[in-house]
């Protein structure tokens, strides 16, 4: 029973989205109540975590597959909002499509299992386990729609998807020939025993790792799909693709690298690509972003770019000691305020996108004169994207890259802030557009009560968390001690 207890908060979300189902065959004249049993699902899980809060510094479950500790605690946290946003923001659409409800909102309550298995996972087997449980419901996700664009974005998710779930899986059957085992700390202590005669052997399955893993998180060269895929899919599956998939790749790649993959003779070989790709990620995803006329487009190359900066912490994370803490508590405190930001941005243009039927950033002209809620929102969402005061993105912004400095990064910073001015031309660009822009429309544009609580939800944290930052970093750092002191 400890098991079932150690992995509740997943199993309460699975329960839920078991109970939409039927539901939803059961019960149809009952379906406008299936968003709200989701987020009760979702609320049973969060306070099912609480419960676990100050009980034990770490537990493991299932022969030490599974683990609950403050690194896992902050993911499922994280993923439960992330999941409550997401379906608060699709109740608008899907009442509208009129088709699959119990399904869309089973798949995605599905999902964010999948991404709480993974951030809690330490066995390899788990992880490729947990990861196809949240990747298969994301490929049917992204064709949710009734168009062929959408069709076309669900089919590239899936192929593109499957090759990089092949090459991770060739990496850690490398890992699993050299070291005998699939257990994190075990793959750890045999490389640490006798790994050093396989180097070339390892270095090709952490190259295949990053490969894998790298489609999950868009950084380039493995960030074909993301364009595509954002303008393809509805806009509530892309906001949650941008966020949650994004989040548990970084979450379970910082975790193997560290726990199992931490050897001196094999950490600067992974700082150095990590490096590489987020110096190549920021500057294309950057300057790919600025010739965009479709908004999903932009933010879709805007969420390359912020995965670049992601990956200044993760090269960071290479040294060791007190470093280790600052780099790993640098990538979850921008992990959360990527979340709350990117889910604002998503969420005002899925409000903005039903009403005037198009997702082109000229049709945003001239919008502060018929919406200034969403304007507003949408504009400070944009500011924090960019990492200007007071939002939550600055204090991101300015954490990874100290974590960059600290670890003799230097040029990388250099490289991340000169993006950043990039990035800052996009993204105030949309903001001009909607303020200074002369519009041949008039009528004001309202929100539903749905999508004004997530909206408002996502824009208080941005604001409220860049004012006050110390609980966010508090609980980044608590949770990457807990990797650090093992």
């Amino acid at each position: 029973m400890n098991g079932i207890d150690i992995a509740g908060p997943q199993v309460s979300v699975l329960a839920a989205a078991a109970l939409v189902l039927l539901i939803d065959a059961l019960i149809p004249q009952q379906r406008r109540l299936l968003p709200f049993v989701a987020i009760a699902g979702l609320i049973v899980s969060a306070l099912w975590t609480t419960s676990w809060v100050g009980r034990s510094e770490y537990q493991t479950a299932f022969d030490g597959t599974l683990a609950l500790d403050k690194y896992s605690v902050f993911f499922y946290y994280l993923f439960a909002g992330i999941t409550a946003t997401v379906i608060l923001a699709s109740i608008d659409w899907v009442n509208r499509e009129g088709r699959g409800q119990g399904e869309y909102y089973a798949l995605i309550l599905t999902t964010c299992a999948g991404l709480m298995f993974l951030s809690a996972a330490r066995d390899l087997i788990t992880i490729y386990l947990a990861l196809e449980l949240s990747s298969i419901p994301q490929y049917i996700l992204a064709g949710w729609g009734k168009d062929n664009r959408s069709s076309e974005a669900g089919i590239k998710y899936l192929l593109l998807g499957a090759i990089a779930s092949a090459l991770l899986l060739y990496g850690m059957a490398l890992i699993y020939g050299v070291t005998g085992t699939t257990m994190l700390p075990e793959i750890a202590d045999a490389i640490q025993a006798n790994g050093e005669t396989n180097r070339s052997v390892l270095v090709v399955a952490m190259t295949l790792l990053i490969a894998g893993f790298g489609f999950k998180m868009a950084v380039v060269p493995f960030q074909m799909w993301v364009p595509d895929v954002y303008q393809g899919a509805p806009t509530p599956v892309a906001a949650f693709l941008s966020v949650g998939s994004k989040a548990a790749a970084f979450a379970v790649i910082t975790r193997i690298f560290f726990e199992s993959l931490g050897a001196d003779f094999l950490s600067n070989d992974w700082a150095n690509i990590f490096a590489a790709l987020a110096a190549i990620s920021m500057t294309v995803g950057n300057v790919m972003a600025v010739v965009q006329t479709d908004i999903k487009r932009m933010l879709g190359y805007s969420s390359i770019a912020q995965a670049g900066n992601f990956m200044v912490g993760l090269a960071a994370i290479a040294v060791v000691g007190q470093e280790f803490t600052l780099g790993a508590s640098a990538i979850l405190l921008f992990l959360a305020a990527y979340a709350f930001t990117n889910l604002g941005a998503f969420v005002a243009v899925i409000a903005i996108s039903q009403k005037i039927g198009s997702d082109q950033i000229k049709d945003y002209a001239g919008l502060w004169r018929r919406s200034p809620f969403l304007t507003l929102a949408l504009a400070f969402c944009l500011v924090s994207l960019t990492g200007i005061p007071p939002t939550a993105g600055f204090w991101a912004k300015m954490y990874i890259f100290n974590a960059g400095v600290r670890a003799d990064l230097v040029w990388l910073v250099v490289v991340g802030v000169l993006n950043s001015v990039i990035s800052g031309y996009y993204y105030l660009s949309v903001a001009r557009q909607m303020f200074v822009g002369d519009s041949a429309e008039s009528a004001p544009i309202k929100t539903s009560p749905s999508i004004g609580l997530s909206l408002g939800v996502a824009t208080m944290g941005v604001l409220v968390f860049g004012i006050i930052p110390t609980p966010l970093i508090e609980a980044a750092r608590n949770a990457a001690e807990t990797l650090a002191t093992r």
